[in-house]
């Protein structure tokens, strides 16, 4: 008896979600415009000049356009100081017109990031980073959810992968996204692992998981014996190759394009998880680009919709 070829991992597109998202938000935008006469505003702090930081909000105010949010950007010098942030900060705070406030990280060294994050407004901290927002979220209460951790429930529900009952395994402990999405997959009834740099035999552990969640910033460092066969692998990694080999290894057939950018810009872009090990193995698979990032856009743009209706008790 011949056995069936296996099929590579469904590729879960984040831009498709993402879209569904922004179109949702947009409508209730406009709603919101003619019924009340509001607009809601995001304010994006940028401070110094990191390439990818600035990529991240033109991103993020290219999308306040898509929607019809308004987007106030404060770009500041890598020279200002804890003090001078915090000030901008309180004047976001006090402003009647602002509704979001986003501070793009990582800040310049020399920032008390911590003070600055604790500084906004819960009321307006759209990114949910605030300590306040992060309880209110273990209490299974949330007033903000982090993007990111908030896209990829999107991403699982609005392609009919439960959630309840699943062993779920998430790598990386980060408070932007490892403990937000171990907290989230636990409240909605998945038995939970989160792995960290300390965990012994990392690939026995995260073999068991159904849904494997991979946060830890290294490129393609989730390898196929790291996956269960058929599980759902969310790759949440943003990290550069410049090496056409690197390349090749990583996405074997398709590597065309990835050695035309290297070619050209010098990079490209690979996730926490090794592609072609991973299409070998899994079920379902979220791209690196087109998807976790696309949906933390969006849900950013949720969020701050959320925040101009809570402030107005809409």
């Amino acid at each position: 008896m011949v056995k069936a070829e296996r099929q590579p991992a469904q590729i879960l597109d984040g831009r498709v979600t993402a879209d569904q998202i922004k179109q949702e938000v947009a409508a209730e935008v406009r709603r919101l415009l003619a019924q009340h006469g509001v607009k809601p505003r995001l304010a994006a702090v940028l401070v110094g000049d990191d390439d990818a930081s600035a990529v991240y909000v033109r991103n993020k105010v290219r999308a306040c356009a898509e929607v019809g949010i308004v987007s106030d950007q404060r770009l500041l010098p890598a020279s200002t100081t804890t003090t001078e942030l915090l000030a901008l900060i309180r004047k976001l705070n006090q402003s009647d017109d602002v509704d979001g406030i986003l501070v793009q990280l990582p800040l310049p060294r020399e920032i008390d990031e911590a003070s600055i994050l604790e500084a906004v407004a819960p009321a307006k901290d759209v990114d949910g980073f605030h300590p306040s927002n992060v309880g209110l979220l273990a209490m299974g209460r949330p007033r903000f959810v982090p993007c990111t951790p908030a896209g990829i429930i999107e991403l699982l529900d609005r392609n009919q992968i439960e959630i309840a009952g699943l062993n779920a395994c998430v790598v990386g402990r980060s408070q932007i996204v490892g403990r937000p999405v171990a907290n989230l997959l636990l409240q909605r009834h998945a038995t939970v692992t989160i792995c960290h740099s300390r965990t012994r035999d990392l690939p026995a552990v995260t073999r068991q998981a159904e849904i494997l969640v991979a946060a830890i910033g290294r490129p393609a460092f989730i390898r196929g014996n790291y996956i269960k066969p058929g599980a759902v692998v969310i790759d949440v990694g943003v990290n550069k190759i410049t090496d056409v080999d690197d390349a090749r290894a990583l996405f074997g057939g398709d590597a065309g394009k990835r050695i035309e950018a290297i070619e050209k810009r010098g990079y490209t872009l690979v996730g926490d998880v090794h592609p072609v090990e991973a299409d070998a193995i899994a079920g379902r698979r979220t791209p690196v680009p087109g998807g976790i990032g696309l949906l933390t856009v969006a849900m950013l743009m949720r969020n701050t919709l959320q925040a101009a209706k809570w402030r107005r008790g809409l």
